[in-house]
């Protein structure tokens, strides 16, 4: 004997799995490529401009902060200053490698000044007329640090640094009459004759070379008198740390007297770059909601009109036992695979717009991370939100109003 309540579980309509539900809201997606196709293409058309937008401006920000680093936003000097008697201090003969250990620092260099040493072309110049030339000794990483090129020539090297070599600065190489480096081109220091291996372009960023003949550390040490003692250190760091050094290089240079210790403050272009990036920032948020918003927009605009199209199928669909659970999955699945083609097309060519712009503009192409991952996020939950009113329009038809439309 058949009970009421076997009777109810057997026309208990089944439950959709994850699959059957992909299935169904793909064939709507089927049944009218066209309309699927032009719909996706004008959420593709928003994506892409999002994606393009945020992409193009990232890719111009890295340039700028580019050139901005070129300008030594992040490049720190520390010098001796005066000690509390009032006295010329000197730096720690280690101040360079404490300085080194600091997390962010990226970089360190250093020149000194060789005392008593002057530069002169000849023998035959005049020993007052030194046309302001300074001698310092310099090491190995300075071109790195400061961003120094060479005009002609080669830099100072583990080999060179150990013997009479000279690198000259712009300036120095102007008032010495040197124009082209060679191993017979030589110069005075002090009593001592020196090879000029190689001419500096101007350093913007440590004018003080510009004058200045350059001579390794070693033979400084051992051909003068000089110490070994820096006279000035040059100290790159992360962008984002650059207060952050600048508060401990003192103490880290010389932790026995730090406030005999001259640290250069971070470059107000530091402070221009990063009120420049939170505009653009703000910018990019602001267009990519918009861009975002069209997009939802669009998809629900084909859903409504997808939902009165196809009522003569939601109705047959209901007359044959789907309920309005299921009729709501349908909808919205296929407002989800709408929406997640959409964006994968609008990624896909927002990023081949970055990249193509990119390379006119000769940019580095960034498209950041967040950009492709929050447009795909985003468009599915626009694309959910956005289908969620026709879903629960198209449940709520009943089978006999649904098929009675003509």
């Amino acid at each position: 004997m058949v009970t009421v309540q076997q009777v109810g579980r057997r026309l208990a309509p089944a439950r959709m799995a994850s699959r059957d539900v992909v299935r169904v809201g793909a064939a709507g997606l089927r049944t009218r490529p066209a309309r699927a196709l032009l719909s996706a293409l004008g959420i593709a058309i928003g994506i892409a401009a999002m994606v393009a937008v945020v992409g193009i401006s990232s890719s111009s920000r890295e340039q700028l902060d580019r050139q901005l680093a070129a300008l030594g936003t992040n490049l720190l000097t520390v010098a001796p200053g005066r000690n509390i008697e009032g006295d010329n201090a000197k730096l720690p003969t280690e101040a360079e490698a404490m300085i080194a250990r600091i997390g962010p620092v990226t970089g360190v260099s250093a020149t000194g000044i060789v005392p008593d040493a002057k530069a002169y072309r000849s023998d035959r110049i005049p020993k007052p007329q030194t046309n302001s030339l300074s001698v310092l000794t310099a090491r190995t990483s300075l071109p790195q640090t400061v961003g120094a090129s060479l005009r002609n020539g080669a830099w100072l090297n583990g080999v060179t640094s150990q013997y009479p070599a000279a690198v000259l600065g712009a300036d120095a190489a102007d008032k010495l009459g040197v124009g082209r480096p060679s191993p017979e081109t030589e110069i005075l220091v002090g009593n001592k004759r020196f090879s000029v291996i190689g001419v500096l372009n101007p350093v913007p960023l440590a004018p003080e070379l510009d004058s200045a003949v350059l001579v390794g550390w070693d033979v400084a040490v051992r051909m003068f008198r000089f110490d070994g003692r820096a006279t000035t250190i040059y100290a790159r760091s992360r962008d984002s740390q650059v207060e952050a050094v600048h508060s401990v290089l003192a103490a880290t240079a010389n932790p026995h007297s730090p406030g005999s210790v001259v640290v250069s403050k971070p470059s107000d272009v530091l402070t221009a770059r990063r009120a420049a990036d939170a505009t653009l920032n703000a910018l990019l948020l602001g267009l990519g909601a918009v861009a975002l918003l069209v997009g939802g927009v669009g998809v629900a605009n084909t859903m409504v009109i997808s939902v009165l199209e196809r009522r003569a199928e939601i109705g047959l669909r209901r007359a044959l036992g789907a309920t309005q659970g299921q009729i709501r999955l349908q909808f919205l699945a296929e407002s989800l695979l709408l929406s997640a083609l959409g964006g994968i097309g609008g990624v896909v060519l927002g990023v081949a717009v970055t990249t193509g712009y990119a390379a006119y503009q000769a940019w580095p192409t960034v498209v950041p991370a967040w950009a492709t991952a929050g447009a795909l996020a985003a468009t599915v939950i626009i694309g959910g939100i956005a289908g969620l009113y026709p879903a629960f329009r198209a449940a709520r038809l009943s089978p006999t109003e649904a098929l009675a439309t003509p």
